[in-house]
């Protein structure tokens, strides 16, 4: 029996499986979130420079896999052994071995985040293609949320391929009809981007940023259009309590700008696992 039979009768080994491999997952979406922007920021800094006809510096590789990982602090080079998805940083009890510096909190937070829903898809979905696809939007939501928080920043690297992997996934019928998900991708970009301009227009002020339209938009070629008003609601609800919870404590002026991706993807999430029930419930009160 190969490992594609064991996984496929018997779930609880798929399961197990699909946790593991997230764990595995969320140790590199660490070094998405702590990378992608500073790529992009190498890359500005590059096109500033040749708009304005001088030159850039031969400075070294600095991608997703080089240089290897040190500690911000002391530049100690990350062993294979130290580089354990959280049981390296138990074993450390979250300082550097080195210069004993306080380790974030956030690298097992999201491997263990990225486990536990990795795990609960294979669950809910079953050994197949919607649980591979939802696999890729549920790491892809993780990697945009933890960049979010730490940039208010959502990356097209991220956010425009997983808008065509949608809707080629529908193509053959996935979560929706293809007609659904182009309408969807359409609908999501197109309501934000009027909100996004009213507001604007109203108060003089830029109320989200570009890349929220394309979260939307990504999450509509792979939900559909008639997920749009659930994602919506429940991302402005939660975003919305937050916001008067952090103004409440002090911690944010009513003025100061808080990421709204981390509520989309959220929102995104709930509409994928439990949309469907949601909407039904609702229409069957009318």
């Amino acid at each position: 029996m190969t490992l594609i039979d064991s996984l496929q009768n018997t779930p609880a080994l798929f399961i197990t499986f699909s946790a593991i491999i997230g764990i595995m997952i969320g140790s590199f979406l660490n070094v998405v979130i702590h990378r992608l922007p500073k790529m992009m920021e190498r890359a500005w800094h590059q096109q500033c420079a040749e708009l304005h006809g001088g030159t850039t510096h031969n400075l070294p590789a600095f991608n997703l896999v080089t240089p290897r990982s040190i500690c911000p602090q002391c530049g100690h080079r990350i062993s294979v052994l130290e580089n354990i998805p959280v049981i390296s940083y138990l074993f450390l009890r979250g300082y550097c071995s080195q210069c004993h510096t306080r380790i974030s909190l956030r690298y097992p937070i999201v491997e263990v985040l990225t486990g536990t829903m990795s795990g609960f898809t294979a669950w809910h979905f079953g050994f197949g293609l919607p649980a591979i696809a939802t696999l890729i939007f549920i790491w892809a939501m993780i990697a945009l949320t933890f960049i979010d928080l730490d940039m208010q920043l959502l990356p097209d690297a991220i956010t425009l391929p997983l808008l065509w992997i949608g809707l080629l996934f529908n193509l053959g019928n996935g979560f929706i009809d293809i007609r659904s998900a182009i309408i969807g991708s359409v609908a999501g970009y197109l309501i934000l981007w009027t909100v996004y301009w009213c507001f604007k227009f109203i108060t003089g002020k830029e109320g989200m940023g570009y890349g929220d339209f394309k979260l939307l938009a990504a999450i509509g070629a792979w939900l559909g259009w008639q997920m749009l008003p659930l994602v919506i609601l429940f991302s402005s609800f939660v975003g919305g309590i937050i916001g008067i919870f952090l103004i409440i404590l002090k911690k944010h002026q009513r003025s100061t700008t808080i990421p709204f991706g981390p509520y989309l993807a959220g929102g995104g999430l709930i509409a994928l696992f439990w949309g469907n029930k949601i909407n039904h419930a609702y229409l069957g009160l009318f």
